[in-house]
């Protein structure tokens, strides 16, 4: 029998995901700073805002920072619990390198 790895061990994966979810929180309340810092700059910047103007800006750069933020924490889940070793490269022969 084989030993499951990676994400398919379950032990693995709950503390892959627990530890996931924790850099998600963190980073979420950077991403409330950086709202935060953002809107206090273009208020001395430019002044007053529309509503409309503060919510969009709000939306914008929360969701960009968590955009960002979540990708990146995926790419280190999946380097993280050994998931990118189980991968198997079926054109790694095919490849011509340059000499």
């Amino acid at each position: 029998m084989t030993r499951k790895q990676a994400l398919d061990d379950p032990q693995i994966a709950a503390t892959a995901w627990a530890r996931f979810r924790r850099i998600m929180l963190w980073m979420a309340a950077g991403g409330a700073l950086c709202v935060i810092a953002s809107l206090i700059f273009l208020r001395l910047w430019a002044g007053p805002m529309p509503i409309h103007m503060v919510i969009a800006t709000i939306l914008g750069v929360w969701l960009t920072f968590m955009l960002g933020t979540g990708l990146m924490a995926l790419v280190f889940l999946s380097s993280g619990t050994g998931h990118d070793e189980q991968v198997i490269d079926r054109i790694k022969d095919e490849v011509i390198e340059n000499e």
